[in-house]
């Protein structure tokens, strides 16, 4: 943790990871052959790796058509990536048919509450936690809503992982922050506690409709469910 990070709430996208699929056979002797910069060893692993350096990217494309970005630090920048390595090897005589179809398949984020967490005490006041001190200085916790994985430190740093929308990254922080503190599980070194920075309002909208809608499917699909296992 760095000197500036200390006693600061923020966020911080690390990695976003995107899926696609061209939906067709690539021949990827061909993408060595027209750029001699990637790398593939067949023997090793079956995918290509193809970098950018603008945005700094590597994507994995295999024979199938699938491909895999790693790298990027927004949604926003993982769809582009993508996009420029199809454009990129279209330009120069692949032949790739259509659109890339792609998928944020997971979002890790670091981020700092600004304060000093009671793991001991975090490991009963919360659900779904694993703690394990001997072997690990950090706390587990599953989030039901969003659906995320947090790794909670003492110092009050943490890694959310499992997210798939930037806007869950900062819907889970700031709930997690908002728990700790409801149960007295956090402390904070000054008189003002810090803030981690606002959520914009139409994000979270389009979320909560999101959120929503997934919840009518799966009650729709819960009577469906139990009509068959009745027949």
């Amino acid at each position: 943790m760095s000197l500036s990070d200390k006693g600061r709430a923020f966020i911080n996208i690390e990695n976003v990871v995107a899926s696609a699929t061209l939906k067709q056979q690539i021949d990827l002797n061909a993408i060595v052959r027209v750029f001699p910069g990637v790398e593939y060893r067949p023997e090793q692993f079956p995918g290509l790796v193809y970098r950018l350096k603008k945005p700094k990217t590597a994507t994995l494309i295999f024979s199938s058509g699938k491909m895999v970005c790693t790298g990027a630090k927004s949604e926003r920048q993982a769809r582009k990536a993508v996009l420029k390595v199809v454009d990129e090897l279209k330009r120069d005589g692949i032949v790739i048919l259509g659109k890339p179809e792609i998928t944020i398949q997971n979002i890790v984020a670091s981020a700092g509450l600004g304060g000093y967490i009671d793991l001991e005490k975090a490991t009963y006041g919360l659900k779904k936690t694993m703690y394990e001190p001997e072997q690990f200085p950090g706390l587990i916790y599953r989030m039901d809503e969003p659906k995320v994985v947090i790794l909670l430190f003492a110092s009050g740093k943490l890694v959310c992982t499992g997210a798939k929308r930037e806007i869950q990254v900062g819907i889970a922080v700031n709930k997690l922050q908002q728990t700790l503190e409801a149960k007295n599980l956090i402390t904070y070194e000054g008189t003002e506690k810090p803030r981690l920075p606002p959520l914009p309002e139409k994000e979270l909208e389009k979320e909560q409709l999101k959120v929503d809608q997934a919840k009518a499917k799966q009650l729709k699909e819960k009577p469906d469910k139990e009509d068959e296992d009745e027949k």
